[in-house]
């Protein structure tokens, strides 16, 4: 049936509570990158190699996963605000803990709390705005998630920058006490404390009032969302038949024929894998000391990594653009071809990597090899950005049938942030060995994305939540 879409005053409610729930993807992209500049400061301080230095990077990501893999649950039995609530508590804590580390593995703890608040986070955000957003506009305000994480990630980057710049160049040096990097780690307690108040203001999903027979404030935040034209008795009952055939979710609902799975979940785990294996979070984990590496001094690779952060926001607002009008297909198709063309150049490009003075004088990349590598670097953030980046969040918000939704979100979420994991704690390793090499591996990794994309997802553009099956 043809809905009347929201007034102007609707809709702009509609995108304050979409984008204060999308806070939570903020502090996704701020806590990702903002490692990204005290890699170098963390490893001379606690003197630890590549593989120690992987392990504390990437702990946070196993966090991540056991509160992606909980959050859903949290926010089918307390609701989706309180539950953001309790994430935006746990990352404001870990955020001074990680500031004040007194050994290495104190510093992995901290990383690991502020990961478990992440993962709810990364769950609670793409559902209620599912939740609260109308059709038409669900791919632009879901991409809101997305653009979040990618403010977060170029704020991080341009903090970690000022504040190197105000330590004189090096994170190791002292300011007001302490040295720099642990000024880039403690930062990111400011938007926690902003998730906090904003998840404390903004109306409770609708369809969770629904399902905790809270009618009433169903009706109400209906109206403010979808506007006062909409048939609040049928959209009430529409919610409520739907939630009546289904209980809820658990891991046990998503048993199926596919290996264990349901084929439904199984696409919402690959699409979320294959997101993470062609690398793109090397670039804002890594970024900085990658650039390092090839003779770039350090405060000019914290400006180069906020470029590409820069980069990174201009191809999330291309993708918000386009994700209702082209659909979630089309653009998962040339991000795949984008990406796979973007690393395999930069993988030719480092391959001319020569040392100089020996193994302590390091690396250097000659022309036209050198920029080549910060061009195609770039453009594999570009596409990511207005494909990959945005559709995958929309689509694990929308794709599956409401009576498994949160659960499978869940599993999802996990198997993105285990993903994730494996790459981070893989990849400074995998560069010390062979750089050019580990960049082909996530160009092929781009290039079966395509075929996964061409043969098992299928388009969701327009439909409502409760036609998902």
């Amino acid at each position: 049936m043809a809905r009347a879409q929201p007034h102007a005053e609707h809709l702009g409610h509609v995108v304050f509570i979409t984008a204060a729930a999308a806070i939570g993807g903020f502090l996704f992209g701020y806590d990702s990158s903002v490692i990204n500049g005290a890699v170098t400061g963390i490893q001379k301080h606690f003197g630890v190699g590549s593989v120690e230095t992987g392990l504390v990077v990437a702990i946070a990501l196993l966090g991540s996963a056991l509160g992606a893999w909980v959050g859903g649950g949290l926010a089918d039995r307390w609701g989706r605000t309180r539950a953001m609530q309790v994430a935006a508590v746990v990352f404001a804590v870990s955020s001074i803990g990680q500031m004040l580390p007194f050994a290495i593995w104190d510093l992995a703890f901290w990383r690991l709390l502020a990961g478990f608040g992440i993962g709810m986070a990364s769950v609670l955000g793409p559902t209620y705005i599912a939740e609260v957003a109308p059709a038409a506009y669900r791919g632009r305000l879901g991409s809101f998630q997305q653009l979040a994480i990618v403010l977060g990630i170029a704020v991080s980057q341009l903090v970690n920058y000022v504040i190197a710049r105000i330590a004189g160049g090096n994170v190791n040096n002292v300011v007001l006490g302490l040295q720099a990097w642990q000024w880039m780690l403690g930062a990111c307690v400011v938007p926690a404390l902003l998730y906090l108040l904003f998840a404390s203001t903004i109306p409770e999903s609708p369809r969770y009032l629904v399902q905790a027979g809270r009618t009433a404030q169903a009706r109400t935040v209906l109206a403010e969302v979808e506007g006062e034209h909409t048939d609040l008795d049928a959209r009430v009952a529409e919610i409520r038949q739907v939630l009546r055939s289904e209980v809820r979710p658990t891991a046990k609902d998503l048993r199926g024929p596919a290996l264990g799975l349901l084929p439904i979940v199984w696409v919402g785990i690959v699409l979320s894998v294959f997101q993470q294996f062609v690398g793109i979070n090397v670039i804002f984990y890594y970024s900085s000391v990658l650039w390092q590496s090839v003779g770039i001094n350090q405060s000019d690779s914290l400006l180069i990594s906020f470029s590409s952060s820069v980069i990174n926001i201009v191809g999330t607002f291309i993708a918000i653009s386009l994700v209702d009008r082209i659909g979630r297909r089309p653009l998962l198709l040339i991000g795949s071809a984008g990406m796979a063309v973007s690393l395999a150049t930069a993988a030719w490009a480092f391959s001319a990597a020569r040392e100089v003075g020996g193994t302590a004088g390091g690396v250097v990349l000659p022309d036209p090899q050198g920029p080549v590598a910060l061009v195609a670097a770039n453009l594999f953030v570009l596409f990511f950005a207005l494909s990959w980046g945005v559709v995958v969040w929309v689509l694990l918000g929308e794709m599956f049938p409401n009576r498994i939704r949160a659960a499978a979100l869940g599993v999802a979420a996990a198997a993105q942030w285990l993903a994730n994991w494996l790459i981070t704690v893989t990849f400074p390793a995998l560069a010390e060995w062979n750089l050019p090499l580990t960049y082909a591996m996530y160009a092929l990794f781009a290039v079966l994305s395509f075929g996964f994309v061409l043969v098992w997802v299928r388009e969701t553009k327009g439909r409502r939540l409760e036609e998902m099956g």
